[in-house]
């Protein structure tokens, strides 16, 4: 977020204040955690805080060029973000909020573990009968996106029956979302419960039931913590209310990409994250503010280009003819031994080359309906399609070449 922070003052700003409330509660400079990108920032009790700040100086920032939400929705810590720009929280409580969570979960012994699996929730929760107390669903993502938490000798246990199926152990410090958590609720509920809880400005749409949340309390900040992220089913509860433009404001595009598995058709809907990870921050949100203003959201454009000297101009009266003169490359084939390729004697492949010292192979040509105009008289449903028998004789010619 520093780079955001030196392009945008309203950004500088935000996370400025954020990070006054946080850092006399960490104990340490979470603006010189950022900077020094340590390993530090993985430890869960400075990760909270982090996604924290800066999701709420994305907001701010997103807000002051007349961005604004019609509902929010957030990923584990990412509702307490949702939950402070709702008006729920002051910045104060939820600086108090976040801390906590993070500092008792980092508090909690280590030894846990998280799996993704591509599978429906259901037939994840029957495969975890006999795993009671040890393992849990803590997230459904989507349609067949559910994260499973718990001990890591019970997953152990568990992972085989999903051999042949995509399955992805996540980089955790602990067992978020999973009875490892249950240690530290009686603290965190005393914590919650000294806070202050005002009625959402804009409707939040809860992870603990998938449902527009009715009012906050202590209680509910603790079954946060403990029960499942029910985030597909957020998603599917706005998309019921009419939602089509889905903004991720947050360090990364995972739930852009989470998001849109949950919706019937994604050609109806815009899926855009304001950052993502490793790429340049001002140029990456420049981009989300394009696809924004094209997904039919208004961005305040004079507040964008506010001090740039930049200036509106008239575009062209007449309609563009929209002919093509991109000029169509060859057919024919050159010398590819010029190149380090050995010439293949084949109408598709044109040259080979030997991957080093070891017996594997790399074939290239040319596939295309100018080359080839015998291609154009196979199509299914309208669609020219390579025929199956060619790849076949491809794969052939291959092996003919290297003598397999």
């Amino acid at each position: 977020g520093l780079e955001l922070a030196s392009a945008y003052p309203v950004f500088e700003q935000a996370l400025a204040e954020v990070c006054a409330e946080l850092d006399p509660r960490l104990g340490r400079s979470l603006r010189g955690l950022l900077a020094e990108d340590s390993e530090v920032l993985n430890s869960t009790e400075f990760t909270q805080a982090a996604l924290f700040a800066v999701e709420v100086a994305l907001f701010r920032l997103a807000e002051s060029l007349s961005i604004r939400p019609d509902y929010l929705i957030g990923h584990s810590v990412g509702e307490i973000a949702a939950a402070h720009v709702a008006g729920v929280l002051s910045l104060a409580d939820a600086a108090e909020l976040v801390v906590a969570r993070g500092r008792l979960m980092g508090a909690l012994p280590a030894g846990g573990a998280m799996v993704a699996v591509q599978a429906a929730e259901a037939e994840v929760a029957e495969s975890l009968a006999g795993f009671e107390g040890r393992l849990e669903i803590a997230a459904v993502n989507g349609p067949l996106a559910v994260v499973v938490s718990g001990d890591a000798d019970a997953v152990e246990e568990w992972l085989p029956a999903w051999e042949g199926r995509k399955t992805s152990r996540l980089r955790v410090s602990h067992a978020f979302h999973s009875p490892r958590m249950e240690p530290m609720l009686a603290e965190f509920r005393q914590v919650a419960e000294g806070l202050s809880y005002a009625t959402p400005a804009i409707p939040v749409v809860s992870n603990v039931t998938g449902e527009v949340v009715d009012g906050f309390d202590a209680e509910y900040w603790v079954r946060h913590v403990r029960q499942a992220v029910r985030f597909a089913d957020g998603v599917s509860t706005l998309w019921e209310l009419g939602v089509r433009r889905f903004l991720e404001l947050g360090p990364d595009a995972v739930l852009t990409a989470m998001a849109r598995q949950c919706v019937e058709d994604d050609t109806e809907a815009a899926f855009v994250p304001a950052l993502r990870s490793k790429h340049a921050e001002a140029g990456t949100f420049a981009a989300f503010l394009g696809r924004v203003h094209t997904a039919g959201a208004g961005v305040d454009w004079d507040a964008f280009y506010a001090g740039t000297g930049a200036r509106r101009v008239d575009l062209p009266t007449y309609a563009f003819q929209r002919e093509n003169y991109w000029l169509m490359p060859s057919a024919g084939a050159g010398d590819v031994s010029a190149a380090g390729l050995d010439r293949v004697e084949h109408p598709v492949l044109a040259a080979a080359v030997q991957l080093g010292d070891r017996d594997e192979w790399v074939f290239t040509g040319r596939l295309s309906g100018e080359s080839q105009p015998w291609l154009l008289d196979h199509v299914v449903l309208g669609t020219v399609i390579v025929p199956g028998t060619a790849w076949v004789e491809l794969a052939l010619a291959a092996g003919r070449r290297v003598g397999a």
